[in-house]
């Protein structure tokens, strides 16, 4: 009898520390191109509860955290990621350093500065959010145009360039910002999944401000403002009815 009673109190002792471990996340942050290089003293911060730790030397992390909840990794000298968590597995974050901070360029005794690439020209190239193919190349290369022809058929030849951009953008929301694709990511469903996505449909500026586009970072985002609105105001006004004559 005593001994089942000394495994009870065992028992009891430890579901608090097993409740614990359960709400947490683990993992390790890394150098994005030096994948065995672990990154120390990153700021891992849960934006959803606002708990802030850094990781160790060996670029490990726990903080408290959930499904659902939303992760900024933010090193100086890196770009800040985001990972909204879909589960509760241990997370592998490589962090990209950033490229586009180039020094200055001091030309002394015919020498260059190694940050110059002269084979790809000075600037960075534009990558786009993999998984669609753009139907035209609309991401010209660095140089000097040549534009021959009147000015009407230049200003028609803009126009169906800005026309074939804006569809492209326009497919790329629609692969990402999408019923099937919100639905992994989100708790909603059904009616209020529609509303969700009228509500916060991201515009083709919007998309082109920060290119390449972070859809997982913007969808969780406009989740957190979602969930701040009254429920009432959820929903999307409905379309007036046209007064017939």
């Amino acid at each position: 009898m005593n001994k089942i009673k000394i495994i009870l109190a065992a028992v009891i002792c430890a579901l608090p520390w097993v409740a614990s471990a359960q709400s947490g996340i683990s993992g390790g942050v890394f150098d994005q191109e030096n994948k065995s290089m672990p990154l120390q003293k990153v700021r891992v911060k849960n934006l959803t509860k606002d708990v802030t730790m850094e990781t160790g030397a060996a670029g490990q992390f726990s903080i408290r955290a959930e499904k659902g909840d939303l992760l900024e990794f933010y090193l100086p000298g890196y770009h800040t990621d985001t990972l909204y968590l879909t589960s509760m597995q241990s997370k592998t974050i490589y962090l990209p350093p950033l490229s586009n901070n180039l020094k200055q360029v001091d030309v002394q005794s015919a020498r260059l500065s190694k940050d110059l690439d002269l084979k790809a020209g000075q600037g960075q190239a534009f990558k786009r959010v993999s998984g669609i193919a753009p139907t035209k190349n609309i991401q010209r290369a660095g140089g000097i145009g040549l534009a021959f022809g009147s000015g009407k058929a230049r200003r028609e030849k803009i126009k169906e360039e800005a026309l074939e951009e804006r569809a492209y953008y326009e497919s790329e929301i629609n692969h990402y910002f999408n019923e099937e694709y919100i639905s992994g990511m989100l708790k909603i469903k059904g009616q209020e999944l529609k509303d969700f996505i009228n509500f916060y449909r991201p515009t083709v500026a919007t998309v082109k401000t920060d290119p390449p586009f972070n859809y997982d970072y913007y969808i969780a985002q406009a989740y957190q403002a979602w969930m701040k609105l009254p429920p009432d105001q959820r929903r999307t006004p409905p379309m007036p009815k046209l007064i017939k004559k």
